[in-house]
């Protein structure tokens, strides 16, 4: 096996199945807190002096690419949807919350229809090629387009408590929201991905549909009004030849046979602190048929163990997971702060196989391998 392999094929052997030089490394829907990247800044520049970037550049497989954003102006906080957010601190830094959700007084189907709908031709997917020529300068990296939520994009406008009674009580509410966000999506990629003429890899899904202990709905009311919407827009990508990498955070099991049966191709995040969340039953029932991204707890190893406990996982992932190939490594979400940059560098280090006292732990297997995603 080549040692030169580029990013793109490193990860296209490995969701073929076929031997790769490592394990494909990404940061898919993740990244680093401000305060904990500030720490691992500081922690880089005094052990190897090296920037974050410098440290990541030869690491990271996938890299997002989307066209510039040419539409009407927006009002401050506001995104195409007309949903509005705020910082709110929680101290170390802040998240932007929503303050506005612009269907929350929506009461018919005229209301939804009166809404003012964004539109794909606010992109300009021209800009995309010289992004895509600029980035295979650097290296021919695995190059993923974002963000098909469609649940998620629904209820930021409408509100989370409002459309889940609406799919109880009103669904035919719901779906006059489901239906124009896919129609949007659909058109969205269909330029995008005509545009970048078969160079993007990955398109990036969504939908948080499960909390800590088990899905947000029942299974059932998934299946029936938020599936189909996904199974449209997963035929349209395939249709240009990129696979699906789908997003949900929390205890999602119970849904997997139907997330595969709609056509995904990779699984992420992989939060397996949350109830029921196995990596063994995974990769045992779905590995011949999807691949996995992520799975480094965000939530107790990288914030609260050791350099050891994190290379172990980091071990165990690869172990399980990155069997027979169908692995990207990487957090299984954002990194926050107060995470150790010793356990950050740990989790790379030993993904990578760069030798090392940080790496030192599980050291004598062999070498196996983000931006975050972002879009409409």
């Amino acid at each position: 096996m080549s040692a030169d392999l580029s990013p793109r094929e490193r990860v296209r052997l490995a969701l073929a199945r076929q031997p790769t030089d490592r394990t494909p490394i990404a940061m898919v829907c993740s990244g680093i807190r401000p305060a904990a990247r500030r720490g691992l800044e500081a922690y880089l520049q005094r052990e190897r002096g090296l920037t974050v970037e410098q440290y990541f550049e030869p690491l990271l497989d996938i890299q997002s690419v989307g066209p510039d954003y040419c539409g009407p102006p927006l009002p401050p906080g506001a995104n195409i949807w007309g949903v509005r957010r705020q910082a709110v601190s929680y101290g170390l830094g802040s998240y932007d919350e929503i303050q506005f959700y612009p269907l929350a007084q929506a009461n018919t189907e005229a209301d939804i229809a009166a809404h003012r709908w964004p539109e794909a031709g606010w992109f300009d997917y021209g800009s995309v090629r010289p992004k895509i020529a600029a980035l295979d300068g650097q290296r021919e990296y695995c190059l993923m387009a974002a963000n098909g939520n469609i649940f998620e994009t629904s209820w930021f406008m409408r509100g989370l408590e409002n459309i889940m009674i609406d799919l109880a009580t009103q669904p035919d509410l719901a779906h006059a929201i489901f239906q124009r966000v896919t129609d949007f999506y659909v058109r969205y990629f269909t330029n995008l991905l005509q545009a970048a003429g078969g160079r993007i890899d990955l398109v990036f899904t969504a939908d948080d549909i499960a909390g800590q202990n088990g899905l947000l709905m029942s299974l059932d009311m998934w299946q029936r009004h938020i599936k189909p919407y996904h199974t449209r827009l997963n035929r349209l990508i395939h249709e240009y030849g990129a696979r699906v990498i789908y997003h949900s955070d929390g205890a999602v099991m119970a849904a997997v046979d139907g997330l595969v049966d709609m056509g995904i191709d990779i699984l992420q995040p992989l939060q397996f602190d949350a109830s029921g969340m196995d990596p063994e039953a995974l990769k045992k029932n779905y590995g011949a048929r999807i691949g996995f991204q992520g799975g480094i707890s965000v939530q107790k190893t990288l914030p609260f163990g050791t350099p050891a406990d994190v290379a172990h996982e980091v071990h165990q992932r690869i172990a399980v997971l990155g069997k027979s190939g169908g692995y990207i490594l990487g957090p299984s979400h954002m990194i926050q702060d107060g995470t150790p940059p010793e356990n950050i560098v740990a989790l790379f280090d030993t993904a990578a196989g760069i030798p090392g006292e940080r790496a030192a732990v599980g050291a004598s297997c062999p070498p196996v391998g983000f931006n975050g995603a972002s879009g409409p």
